[in-house]
């Protein structure tokens, strides 16, 4: 028995994210099905990032365990020739037995896309969040500086979280649950395309897409930059900007630190 890692990238938007669900229509429901059928095993991968629906990936990463005889640097190979075009592994390797990829810690990088243009675009339709008015990047930027740490983001979080239910059932502090690290927030912007950069150690349900879409209000001079302190004390999801569709969020990459 020998346990794979592989990087996975796809395009999230024919599928219900990443988790399994009743519709079996999730990324980990599809590269299940074609390695069961590659090794002639019942496999079921573990995946490190659980992305929504819609959501896309150039670098989540997963592991399974497997008897197969087929060479640990080629299964990527082999499981393309099986999956759809819009999913694919991007590499494959051997790791230690015990190695599982959510019991390490991590920096997950993601990038939310603007379309920011007058007219639309109609090939930047499944990857960009398009928005006709002016932005002021260089105001999304100084507000940007206000999240970079360790804080309390509760503020950013769907309130119908699993993370917030099961800490009101177990009766711990919100606190601990809503606690997060970002690293860093880079927004650059290329032709009509404005990226946001976004790492860090964890990411609570939606907090990048509400994260990005209170960026924006503040690109749009509709709150001056230094409201993200507001935001950030009140911890309450009233008080934080849009959640921006799903369709523009990529998860980049997954590092083990």
């Amino acid at each position: 028995m020998k346990r794979i890692m592989i990087k996975i990238a796809y395009d999230g938007t024919n599928y219900n994210g990443w988790q399994t669900g009743d519709k079996k229509n999730g990324i980990e429901d599809i590269i299940n099905a074609k390695l069961s059928i590659l090794t002639n095993e019942k496999i079921e991968i573990i995946g490190t990032s659980r992305t929504d629906s819609k959501v896309h990936s150039n670098g989540n990463i997963a592991v399974f365990d497997t008897n197969s005889d087929i060479r640990p640097d080629k299964f990527n190979y082999a499981l393309n020739n099986l999956l759809p075009n819009d999913i694919s592994i991007l590499e494959s390797k051997e790791v230690s037995s015990d190695f599982h990829p959510r019991k390490h810690n991590v920096i997950k990088t993601y990038i939310y896309k603007i379309h920011n243009a007058k007219i639309r675009n109609p090939l930047k339709e499944h990857f960009a969040h398009y928005v006709y008015h002016s932005i002021d990047i260089e105001k999304m930027k100084e507000a940007s500086k206000y999240l970079i740490g360790v804080h309390d983001f509760k503020s950013f979080i769907n309130p119908d979280s699993q993370s917030i239910k099961l800490s009101k059932l177990l009766n711990y502090e919100d606190e601990n649950v809503t606690t997060r690290e970002i690293y860093s927030i880079d927004i650059k912007e290329n032709d009509d395309i404005i990226e946001i950069k976004i790492s860090g150690n964890g990411f609570l349900y939606h907090m990048v897409r509400i994260i990005c879409g209170t960026l924006l209000k503040i690109g749009m001079n509709m709150w001056e930059p230094s409201y993200i302190k507001e935001i950030l004390e009140k911890k309450d999801r009233r008080y934080a900007g849009f959640t921006l569709p799903a369709k523009g969020l990529t998860l980049e990459s997954i590092e083990f630190i």
